[in-house]
């Protein structure tokens, strides 16, 4: 079921909203663990019978692995830590990198004359997300920083809440757990709150998003013999735009909502094309997955306080995980590794931070987002091969213009929603737009919300009414 689809818009939503309001505020957090469970199991079906097997191991282990007073930590804490660590990373890695693994192997073998038996098993929905989740939760008890939590049901309610279920944004359980004892009473101002931002990313995705889909699909289905200049930069420029408002508009879909069930979920984006470093873009960039890779992977490691060599050894081990957590497939790693080099390369020549003066400023800012460009068209291509075909294009400029597909593409209507996506690349970095619209103190905020509340919730609305949404892209990963 998507945000962004009737069933969810006309039916599901209303119900869940009308429930909290109408029923007793003690049963907030069963109305959303169970409406939460039906959610995902109307998309992954038998796959919620495996998010169960995972949350009961997790709500087991996180009442044993609470620190006593007298035993902040115990070798055999440890061990249960990391087993149970091992046992959420194990089901990731089946469900999610089998397949590649066995391809990989079978490919080796083939160039010795055998063959390997490829597996071939489905992705279930949000497995990525909800496995963050359950270490979160484990290794936040486990140092002391949140009790655990005795009653399942708002157990359930953190790991399973479903507008951050499926594709974020990724909530660490320190975050959370103050916010689950059901003490807030103002549900309708939650809901008055929230319903902008819902509407924020309703737009974004459905006006902007959707429509630039076509034209890049057409434009990364070149064939390399038909590839040219216009059409490899369209391409990556369309992308970007497009995953931005995609992703930026399922996070403020899942914010707003989380606002008006009465939580306050972790902002994911903060206009990330407006960075003048990429060390500052993965700071504005899904926020909430830089935030967990960083507590619970960068600082265990060492983070950059053991010199220089071990610091650019724990970059490139959090952003090859980055890559690889984001898909099983070779590009993904590329990508990650690409950005790992970047930021070893910003820190190591003192380029991560801002310049003082505005010109350089300004280069910056340009030289940033091109890399950031060249970085998606690795991230969306089916292959490597694919990938530098593209990029090698768009550094060689031609007069061969658009093929007759992607003309026909790119629409009036659509030009006109890329050329005003572009604006995004202009924008200062602040104010972002998301929290000023759900704050909306200011007049300008104010006009804001009520335009973005009628007229493009309005036109949204009737654009999923036709059928002519599509699939968040954030639910392949």
């Amino acid at each position: 079921m998507s945000f962004a689809s009737p069933l969810f818009l006309w039916y599901f939503l209303p119900a869940v909203l009308l429930a909290v309001l109408v029923l007793p505020r003690s049963w907030r957090n069963g109305i959303i663990a169970v409406a939460s469970l039906i959610f995902y199991a109307s998309g992954a079906g038998a796959f919620t019978l495996l998010l169960l097997a995972c949350m009961v191991v997790n709500f087991a282990a996180g009442t044993v692995l609470e620190p006593n007073p007298w035993q902040q930590r115990s070798p055999g804490k440890r061990g249960l830590l990391i087993a149970v660590i091992c046992f959420d990373v194990g089901i990731l890695v089946v469900w999610k990198y089998a397949g590649f693994a066995t391809q990989q192997i079978d490919y080796f073998t083939q160039l010795f004359g055998g063959s390997f038996p490829v597996a071939h098993l489905a992705l279930p929905i949000g497995i990525s997300f909800f496995t963050f989740h359950h270490i979160s939760y484990v290794v936040d008890i486990y140092r002391g920083e949140r009790r655990a939590l005795r009653d399942p049901v708002s157990f359930v309610t953190y790991i399973a809440m479903f507008p951050q279920l499926v594709a974020g944004p990724i909530v660490r359980y320190r975050e959370i757990a103050d916010q689950l004892p059901q003490r807030r009473s103002h549900r309708l101002d939650d809901i008055a709150a929230g319903f902008p931002r819902f509407a924020l990313g309703l737009c974004k995705k459905a006006i902007i998003a959707d429509s630039l889909s076509p034209m890049v699909e057409a434009c990364f289905a070149t064939s390399p013999a038909d590839m040219t200049f216009a059409i490899a930069w369209l391409g990556a420029v369309g992308y970007t735009l497009q995953l931005y408002f995609d992703f930026s508009g399922y996070s403020d879909m899942a914010i707003g909502l989380g606002r008006m069930l009465g939580f306050r979920l972790p902002e994911n984006f903060a206009r990330p094309y407006s960075s003048v470093t990429v060390t500052e873009f993965w700071r504005r960039w899904h926020m909430s997955l830089s935030r967990w890779f960083r507590d619970y992977v960068y600082i265990p490691l060492g983070g950059n306080r053991a010199g220089a060599a071990k610091t650019y050894r724990n970059l490139c081990i959090v952003f090859v995980l980055t890559g690889f957590w984001h898909g099983a497939n070779w590009t993904f790693l590329v990508w990650g590794c690409y950005h790992g080099l970047l930021l070893i390369i910003e820190r190591r020549f003192g380029w991560d931070r801002t310049p003082p003066a505005v010109a350089a400023r300004v280069g910056r800012r340009i030289l940033t987002l091109v890399l950031v460009v060249f970085g998606w068209v690795f991230f969306k291509s089916a292959d490597i091969g694919h990938a530098f075909t593209m990029i090698g294009h768009m550094f060689v400029p031609d007069f061969d213009g658009l093929t007759d597909i992607v003309g026909a593409a790119l629409t009036n209507q659509r030009v006109v929603i890329l050329l005003g996506a572009l604006a995004i690349f202009a924008l200062p970095a602040t104010p972002v737009t998301g929290p000023l619209l759900e704050s909306a103190r200011t007049r300008g905020a104010v006009g804001l919300r009520v335009g973005v509340m009628t007229a493009g919730a309005l036109y949204a609305a009737i654009l999923v009414a036709n059928g002519t949404f599509s699939p968040f892209l954030y639910y392949q990963f």
